[in-house]
């Protein structure tokens, strides 16, 4: 990824760091990916914009690994995480440590294991480190 674009408002993809996501896979075994694409997803199966993650069910699948696009949908993406693991599934989430939001607020505070990472994460492949922190946020479905 060209990282003048990275480290401009021009793209809200991030790329999942492959290292962190083995880890985390390690720990929790991820059935879907649901929000990526083809090119950079990280599960067998995967939502892309075309199948519209927000619009599907994600619980009947288990456990989902969340990188959702950094913009100004990223409330959305993170509420539907939330609603999602009360109907049973565990969402595990790569998210920017935004700890001043509403969303952060109204659906991660109190109510999600928050891990924050140390230092700034390297997306994509990229050689220089992202600018701003980041957390992992686990949303554990009461079902599974």
């Amino acid at each position: 990824m060209n990282t003048k674009v990275m480290f401009s408002s021009k793209t809200d993809e991030w790329e999942t760091p492959q290292e962190l996501f083995d880890e985390l896979n390690k720990e929790f075994q991820f059935d879907l990916d649901v929000c990526a694409t083809n090119m950079n997803t990280k599960c067998a199966v995967w939502y892309d914009k075309e199948s519209d993650g927000l619009s599907r069910n994600w619980h009947y699948t288990g456990k989902c690994w969340m990188n959702p696009p950094y913009g100004r949908q990223i409330g959305k993406w993170v509420k539907k995480a939330y609603e999602e693991s009360q109907k049973g599934c565990t969402v595990v989430c790569l998210l920017p440590a935004r700890t001043d939001t509403k969303w952060f607020h109204e659906y991660i505070y109190g109510k999600a294991e928050i891990r924050f990472i140390k230092g700034r994460l390297k997306f994509g492949g990229s050689k220089n480190s992202a600018p701003f922190p980041s957390m992992i946020v686990i949303f554990r479905g009461s079902q599974l």
